[in-house]
């Protein structure tokens, strides 16, 4: 199974034996709000709504939209990292099944996740998984990572390509197609991309990188264009159409994010991977469709 739009994979969610419940960390946030409505009046989700109940409440009464007030924790708006202490602990107690972040800075929610006491972390590396809807391709793509991990080595890039594959394949997916890319497909060994993306591919051929197709070095250009791969002269399973694409670095992956949303029209979904549950943590400044979205996503992801 793959999903070619996000029209399917909301209809897969919406089809699902019972609803996700979410936590929502400094929920008194418009846009926010707005995104955890549409998703409860589809029978996605069931929230529970942790900030300034005051400020909660009067976003519903705008948004027409009741909520048990047995679902919202009062924390006042200034106490953020009360906020997100109590939004982590109801996923870590089993009342929620995955976590979202609300008004509240990244930094402030994720060190509440990795709190060794009471947070989320297993032990893994956490990662960005984004899922991108675009008009030139046929079904959905995935860059990673650009919004999680910096200068990722060649371990990490390994537990990157695990996070995300484990993640789709949660959500269905059976063997994920995984370009590493560079600017070159052969490797250089004064370009350590080039060599990395090599190894992976290696590892994944050895069984150590399993239930993907692991290709690599690989172009942009190749990897997106079976044509082209073929007038190249480049011999690949994965050509023209990869699930997966994996950024040499944070500023690759994120500016490639960043072009797809704003020139290529693209629509986005992201989440953290590698915790004890999806993580919805989009920017504040995104739209109530990214972040319904997201939530979307990570609902089909929270098995």
């Amino acid at each position: 199974m793959v999903f070619h739009n996000f029209d399917e994979l909301i209809a897969k969610v919406k089809g699902a034996p019972e609803k996700k419940i979410m936590a929502v960390a400094c929920a008194n946030d418009d846009h926010t709000l707005e995104a955890v409505v549409n998703a409860r009046r589809e029978g996605i989700i069931e929230p529970l709504l942790v900030g300034d109940k005051k400020i909660i409440l009067e976003i519903l009464d705008r948004l027409q939209e009741k909520i048990p007030e047995e679902n919202i924790f009062d924390v006042p708006e200034e106490d953020l990292q009360k906020a997100c202490e109590t939004a982590v602990k109801l996923v870590r107690e089993g009342r929620a099944n995955f976590l979202m972040k609300g008004k509240v800075d990244t930094k402030i929610i994720l060190k509440e996740v990795v709190n060794k006491e009471y947070g989320l972390g297993t032990g893994k590396l956490m990662s960005h998984f984004t899922m991108f809807q675009i008009p030139s391709y046929h079904k959905l793509i995935l860059p990673v990572d650009g919004g999680m991990v910096t200068y990722p080595d060649l371990e990490q890039k390994k537990q990157i390509i695990e996070n995300t594959v484990e993640t789709l394949r949660s959500m269905g997916y059976e063997c994920p197609k995984v370009g590493v890319l560079a600017c070159v497909e052969k490797v250089n060994p004064k370009m350590p991309e080039s060599v990395e993306a090599a190894q992976l591919q290696e590892m994944n051929e050895k069984g150590e990188i399993r239930n993907c197709i692991v290709e690599g070095p690989i172009q942009y250009d190749c990897v997106m264009r079976k044509d082209l791969a073929e007038f190249k002269g480049l011999e690949s399973k994965i050509a023209g159409d990869p699930d997966v694409l994996i950024a040499p670095n944070i500023h690759a992956g994120n500016i490639m994010g960043k072009m797809y949303a704003i020139s290529c029209g693209g629509k986005m979904a992201g989440f953290i991977v590698g915790a004890k549950c999806p993580i919805v943590m989009v920017s504040r400044g995104s739209t109530a469709e990214e972040k319904y979205l997201s939530i979307v996503v990570s609902a089909a992801a929270a098995q």
